[in-house]
């Protein structure tokens, strides 16, 4: 039996990639998820409990290495009204969080929600601040333990599965330059 030269096989075997990568590429509308049936009763209950309109929001969950930053903006930076609805529920959510008062969240995405029962136990072990950002809200999220931590990023990623479209992950100032096409 003949065999190829390694090169002539490489070349082929990555040919063969491209193309099935080819093949397996759609356009961006097409290679949007699917709203799931979890995520449309998220945002109907998170309709009941958030003033502003999730469809004309973005949630921004970053991770950092002692906690995180969620930060909720308009997409249309000149939607004065859904800034003033974002940052007033931000504010009150961050005194409630403040006192371990998780309340809405679980009313929201179920009291079983990754990380929300150690948040809630543990929040004299987490400090949860506000702050105004230029078309929205921002709430940062410093543990002083890694149970804290850790409990922080699970509910950032539980809460971006669940809001499907209406959150990513990332980081807040790169998602704010795009959003407004603003370069670095």
């Amino acid at each position: 039996m003949a065999t190829r030269p390694p090169t002539v096989t490489a070349s082929l075997l990555a040919g063969a990639l491209v193309v099935g990568a080819i093949g397996c590429s759609s356009s961006s509308e097409e290679s949007v998820a699917p709203t799931t049936d979890r995520q449309q009763a998220v945002a109907e209950r998170g309709s009941e409990v958030m003033p502003f309109d999730l469809d004309a929001t973005m949630h921004v969950f970053t991770p950092t290495d002692d906690g995180g930053v969620q930060d909720v903006v308009a997409e249309d930076s000149t939607a004065t009204e859904q800034v003033r609805l974002i940052r007033e529920h931000l504010a009150e959510e961050t005194e409630r969080f403040a006192r371990g008062d998780f309340g809405d969240p679980a009313s929201i995405h179920g009291d079983d929600m990754p990380g929300l029962t150690v948040l809630a136990d543990a929040h004299d072990r987490l400090e949860v601040t506000y702050s105004d950002i230029a078309d929205g809200g921002r709430i940062t999220y410093v543990g002083t333990s890694p149970e804290v931590v850790a409990a922080v990023h699970d509910w950032f990623a539980a809460q971006v599965a669940d809001h499907g479209d209406h959150a990513m992950t990332g980081d807040h100032a790169d998602m704010h330059r795009e959003m407004h096409g603003e370069a670095p």
